[in-house]
């Protein structure tokens, strides 16, 4: 199982960028997708996860901001992410959930959001 993740760059404060994560063989049906982002320095933070149910979560900094979604028959994730400030720069990674703990992460794309 790989994940692709792309739709990084550089935007100015208040852009946008969609981030999109494609893997393949079906896999994503009923396992959770999330996002994550690791700005220089720090740890491998969530940003926002969606169940196979649909269910989402999202970290208190990006509520009402980043919106992820999923196509399942695609076996893609998306990252809109609007009102982008400059403390959301950092490598974003996609990761997947499969049984038993195994959690598949995609390769990171980079945010840089410049003031």
């Amino acid at each position: 199982v790989q994940l692709q993740a792309s739709g990084g760059g550089l935007v100015q404060s208040g852009g946008s960028l969609r981030l999109s994560c494609a893997g393949s063989g079906g896999i994503f049906s009923d396992k959770t997708v999330g996002w994550y982002r690791q700005a220089p320095g720090n740890e491998r933070d969530m940003v926002a996860t969606m169940t196979g149910d649909g269910t989402t979560n999202y970290a208190d900094s990006v509520k009402g901001r980043f919106t992820i979604s999923r196509e399942n028959a695609k076996d893609t994730t998306y990252l809109q992410m609007n009102r982008l400030k400059p403390e959301d720069t950092g490598v974003y990674y996609c990761r997947l959930d499969l049984n038993r703990g195994v959690k598949v992460w995609g390769q990171g794309t980079q945010v840089t959001v410049s003031s």
